[in-house]
Parts: structure tokens; C-alpha cells; sequence
């Protein structure tokens, strides 16, 4: 009962606050922005040489505002916003006219999904192992992995993504420059239809699995030397046990807790190099549909992902808080 009272319920009210505040914010920001969306989509029609009349101008001003949820006060409009929102109702894509929001994202969700939770999982495995190894027996030989991660990590997840691009589906065409999967291959369960999906996800993947072990390896290296010293590692050695359960049962076991609260924070980086690194691969996911919404001017859709990219993280963050417990004991008698 006090787990649920101390630790659950400040968190749960802190997820609930955290995520109404990024909502109103998502809401708040186009509206405070010099010029609207309506604006921006009469523009666009006069761009392409559209004569409109006063009266078919008007008309079209009010049915956006009808689509956008732009209609009577600010209050108002942010009362419509809630509870289309707790709907599920995004409006229809207007690049995508009539197609509902939900479900343009509902296609190209799944290949998000499936892109970020496989390179987050391998990157924090890879990058806790690597950093905890490397920083408990610091050879010298080791020293070369280190460099490298030194000059990879700051590089953004679009300049490695180009690299990539340029390199390997370029210079040495090995895999695909674009796509998700091959041109008039419908989504099937067969194994050509599988190998093409996944020899296109390579690099892509390949761009998050290398900037995130990066970013991670380093942290879990300097936590593992300050283990190291502790008087637990140092009388298990002096005891005589093994050197490889010293490190994995005691160095490394304690070391990751702070890279799951790291993993956690870091969440939303990664979340917003998956959808910049669908941008330069034209990968099917929601990257590629926010980069085509951002260029046709879809309010809608923009609204939407914007609005999902929130929930997802601090969802994600609070997922994480609720395990936390379960891997260190410290905050379960606490």
C-alpha cells in the first residue's frame, strides 16, 4: 500500500500533467504562429493559379475552420481539441482528402514501431555490455573502440543517415536508396515479400543502432569505472571470485540501473531521430508522412503525429518508472 501511495500515484499524476501540458502545447503553437493554416492553404491554391471568388473564399475559410477545430474562442477551440482528441478524431488528411488522420497514421505507424523497438533494445543492450566491459578492464587495445564512438557520437542522426545513404546504396549499391519495400510488391506474407522489407529497414536501422550505441556507450563506460571502486567489486575480487561474475553480477548489474532511468530521458531523442532518418530513407513510416504533411501544409495530419509523438513519450518514460522498482530493490524498500 505505501508502494502505491509514495512511488505509483505521484508518478501517475505527473504522467497525467506532463502529458496534458505537451498536448496543450502542441495545441497552443500553431495558433500563436504569424501565419495560419487557412492562410497557408488559400496560398497554395492561388500559387497554382486558382481563381476562387469572394463567396467560394469565404465558404472554403469557414469549412476549414471546420476541419482544423479553429471555429469560436480560444476556449472553445480548446475544449473541440480535447474532445476530438479523446475520440481519436484528428480530422480528415487534406493531402490525403477524404482519408480520416487515424488512419494515415495507422498505416505508417507499424513501421515506426517496428524500426524504433528493435534499434532502442539492441542499441541499450550493445551499449551496456560494450561500455561495462570496456570501462571495468580498460586495455589498451580497447582504447581504439572508444575513439571511434568519440568521433561518432556527435554526429546528428541525418548527417549519418546521408553516409550511410551515399555509401552503401550509392557509391557500392548494396541496398535500396528509398522505400520500405520493393516498387509493386504488395505487403504479403512471403518470404521475398519479408527479405525486401527487412533489406530495406537495414540501413535505416543501421543509422539508429550506431548513433545510439554512441550515445549510451560512454555513459554506461564512466558509470562502470565508478563501480569499479566500490568495496563490494573490490572484496569480491580480494575473495577470489571469478573475474567474468564480478563483472556481470556485480559491476554491470549496477551500472545499468542508471541507464534505464538514461533510456528513459534519452527516449525522445531517439524518437525524433527515427522520423528524421525516415525523412532521408523515405522509409513508409511516420517520419516520411510528418516530412510530406510539413510540405503540403496538412494541418491535420501534423496536429495528429504531433500529438501521438507526445503521448508516446512520456508513456514510454512512465513505463519505464513503473519497472524500475522491480530491477532495484533499493526503491521497493524505500
Amino acid at each position: 500500500m505505501s508502494f502505491v501511495k509514495r512511488y505509483l500515484i505521484p508518478r501517475l499524476i505527473q504522467y497525467i500533467l506532463v502529458t496534458f501540458l505537451g498536448l496543450t502545447a502542441v495545441f497552443l503553437f500553431p495558433r500563436f504562429l504569424p501565419v495560419s493554416p487557412i492562410e497557408q492553404q488559400l496560398a497554395q491554391y492561388q500559387t497554382f493559379g486558382v481563381y476562387v471568388s469572394p463567396e467560394q473564399q469565404e465558404e472554403m475559410i469557414q469549412t476549414l475552420k471546420q476541419l482544423y477545430g479553429l471555429e469560436g474562442t480560444l476556449w472553445e477551440q480548446f475544449v473541440v481539441f480535447w474532445k476530438r482528441l479523446f475520440k481519436g478524431d484528428f480530422g480528415p488528411s487534406l493531402s490525403r482528402y477524404p482519408t480520416p488522420v487515424t488512419k494515415v497514421i495507422g498505416m505508417s505507424l507499424p513501421w515506426t514501431i517496428g524500426l524504433l523497438s528493435v534499434t532502442t533494445i539492441l542499441s541499450w543492450i550493445i551499449a551496456v555490455l560494450a561500455g561495462g566491459i570496456v570501462g571495468y578492464y580498460r586495455k589498451r587495445w580497447m582504447e581504439a573502440f572508444d575513439i571511434f564512438v568519440m568521433i561518432i557520437r556527435p554526429i546528428p542522426y541525418y548527417v549519418m543517415a546521408l553516409i550511410l545513404l551515399i555509401l552503401l546504396a550509392y557509391v557500392f549499391p548494396i541496398f535500396p536508396l528509398s522505400g520500405g519495400v520493393g516498387i509493386a510488391r504488395g505487403l504479403t506474407f512471403s518470404w521475398q515479400t519479408i527479405l525486401s522489407i527487412l533489406k530495406h529497414a537495414i540501413l535505416p536501422a543501421f543509422t539508429l543502432l550506431i548513433v545510439g550505441i554512441s550515445w549510451q556507450f560512454q555513459s554506461m563506460k564512466l558509470i562502470v569505472q565508478s563501480v569499479r571502486t566500490e568495496d563490494h567489486v573490490w572484496y569480491s575480487r580480494t575473495a577470489g571470485v571469478d573475474d567474468r561474475k564480478v563483472v556481470f553480477n556485480h559491476v554491470i548489474r549496477n551500472a545499468m540501473l542508471p541507464m534505464i532511468t538514461q533510456l528513459g530521458l534519452q527516449f525522445g531523442s531517439i524518437f525524433s531521430g527515427t522520423l528524421i532518418t525516415e525523412m532521408v530513407f523515405a522509409y513508409p513510416g511516420v517520419g516520411w508522412i510528418l516530412y510530406d504533411a510539413v510540405m503540403k501544409a496538412d494541418y491535420n495530419l501534423i496536429m495528429g503525429i504531433m500529438c501521438i509523438s507526445v503521448i508516446a513519450v512520456t508513456t514510454s518514460i512512465f513505463l519505464l518508472d513503473l519497472i524500475y522498482p522491480f530491477l532495484d530493490p533499493r526503491v521497493r524498500y524505500r
